[in-house]
């Protein structure tokens, strides 16, 4: 755990204590079983009704689990698809998969049948746990599959052959002795989103959790603290949603709220996190928004008692920032990580002050530099990739089954990022874009992310993108689609404003020579937004043009 009551003590504190043999699935549950009455997860189904379980109880259902999987012939190292939400059984298959000592593979509910199919078909998956609503999609693609020897479905019956979840865990034994794994075992892989080409499967060991630990920690202000209770509206099958918040806890030995509702509702939002006291929130910057544009005063209206927020994945803006400190009585401490290495810059406000427009400084045990192409650490305030040091324990193992791309990842001993970013004499990092981000405009080379950041200031901005286009005088040029607020009319005025207020808060090569009107915001399910359907639109304008 971090210890101190400054960065540079917390930092001196730390050191890295990685057990010669780990399993997650014992670490966050089966250690805590012991007491029969420690509370674990509070599940909110789409009802309203509330089920309470222990980590006794998880430990015993996980156990039955595991059993039944064995039974039907899964062994160290398969792969085992979960295609769930946020529900008990997915915390339960993962518990189980991992005491097994096999390898998880987080499914998102969202995908369709295609998206299923390639994860399924590349991570080689012997199994797959699921549910009658998903249940369709699988059958549309299992002829494709030969290799998914066991479906094992929650309330389906015997439905296109597949196992009852209740009906396997009640007929397996209570009594299981997990497979003794080492940290470095493949535990989870992780397909990333896949804007460029086909996903990726992020092969990662069980030293995972223990790697994401201190970021954990950091951004929840030194958690856990009496009374602590974690909440996430992101989806389990996001790395976001289980291991930056649900397995952390449970390692804490602290519980979780398990809530996620079909169609995210801000003041139900707002309802579900009084009625169970949560202290904890893990959102992304869209749904805070969300939260914020529908309950102006949310400590008026409901008994809020947030300790901590963390946030990432898009530029938070000074307005957000404004309202969470005023109106949750808590700042936002920015995260900033990726799947092949996740929570490793961020700010802790317990122990720090917030740098507004900075991601923040590295997490105690990890080193993070910005390096040029060769793999030099860059000077002070100088546009270079963000990297991170190896060897480190919250480092992917690998690329499933792609070597090339796995080497390509690193320079060196730096495992690079793709993000562009610059680091001040403070220590503080701050991004800049993505790799193809970057725009390059009369010999300047700039990020995205500080423009984005400065529109997001004005008045009449809700979501904004930022791309670099092509000029035959300039080379590229800066052009921003923008969200209006809502009741806000857009129109040539508007459009001048805004390039007003760049022209005069940054330099003026950064300020937007062309500015577009969006009636909705082109974002991935986690909050993101999509740069290369902003990218497309302007393809198309362009083709159309000629």
């Amino acid at each position: 755990m971090l210890r101190g009551t400054t960065y540079e003590e917390v930092c001196n504190n730390f050191k890295w204590e990685i057990p010669q043999y780990y399993n997650i699935g014992v670490d966050v549950c089966d250690k805590w079983a012991d007491d029969k009455s420690r509370l674990a997860l509070i599940y909110v189904d789409p009802h309203g009704i509330d089920r309470k379980y222990t980590f006794r109880e998880l430990r015993d259902i996980s156990n039955r689990l595991a059993n039944a999987l064995k039974a039907h012939g899964i062994t160290r190292k398969d792969r085992v698809g979960i295609l769930l939400s946020q529900r008990p059984e997915t915390l339960i298959s993962h518990i189980a998969v991992y005491k097994l000592g096999a390898v998880a593979v987080q499914l998102l509910t969202l995908f369709g049948p295609d998206a299923i199919e390639f994860r399924l078909q590349d991570s080689a998956a012997k199994a797959l746990i699921t549910d009658k609503e998903n249940l369709s999609k699988i059958c549309e693609i299992k002829e494709r599959l030969p290799g998914l020897k066991r479906i094992i479905a929650i309330d389906a019956g015997r439905e296109e052959g597949a196992m009852d979840f209740w009906q396997s865990v009640k007929r397996g034994s209570r009594d299981f002795t997990p497979v003794r794994t080492t940290p470095d075992d493949p535990a989870l892989i992780i397909y990333t989103s896949g804007t460029t080409g086909q996903p990726k499967g992020t092969l990662h060991g069980h030293r995972i959790l223990p790697g994401i630990l201190p970021g954990f920690e950091f951004y929840h202000n030194l958690f856990p603290r009496e009374g602590d209770l974690m909440w996430t509206p992101l989806d389990w099958a996001y790395i976001g949603g289980s291991y930056d918040a649900l397995f952390p806890t449970l390692h804490h030995g602290f519980p979780a709220l398990a809530y996620r509702p079909r169609k995210f509702d801000a003041e139900e939002a707002f309802n579900m996190m009084a009625k169970y006291g949560v202290r904890n929130l893990m959102a992304v910057p869209t749904v805070l928004r969300m939260m914020m544009h529908a309950v102006k005063h949310p400590r008026d209206r409901y008994d809020i008692r947030l300790r901590s927020i963390t946030a990432g994945g898009e530029t938070l803006g000074e307005e957000l920032c404004d309202w969470t400190r005023e109106n949750l009585g808590v700042e936002i401490n920015e995260q900033y990580g990726q799947t092949e290495c996740d929570l490793v810059v961020g700010f802790c406000s317990e122990i720090m002050d917030l740098v507004p427009g900075a991601i923040g400084k590295a997490v105690p045990g990890h080193v993070v530099e910005i390096i040029d192409k060769e793999g030099k650490i860059s000077k002070y305030d100088e546009l270079g990739e963000i990297a991170v040091k190896g060897p480190d324990p919250v480092m992917f193992l690998e690329y499933w089954r792609n070597p090339q791309a796995t080497r390509e990842k690193y320079i060196g001993e730096w495992l690079r990022t793709g993000d562009y970013g610059r680091k001040d004499k403070n220590g503080n990092l701050w991004f800049s874009g993505r790799q193809d981000d970057i725009i390059e405009s009369v010999g300047f080379r700039m990020g995205p992310g500080e423009v984005e950041e400065c529109l997001m200031k004005h008045r009449s901005v809700a979501l904004v993108g930022v791309i670099g286009v092509s000029d035959p005088i300039r080379g590229e040029i800066v052009k921003a689609f923008i969200l209006p607020k809502e009741g806000v009319r857009p129109d040539k005025a508007l459009e001048e404003s805004i390039k007003a207020h760049v022209k005069k808060k940054l330099e003026a090569h950064a300020y937007p020579r062309e500015v577009v009107f969006l009636k909705e915001m082109p974002m991935t399910k986690t909050g993101k937004i999509l740069k290369q359907e902003l990218r497309r639109i302007h393809e198309q304008k362009v083709n159309a043009g000629k």
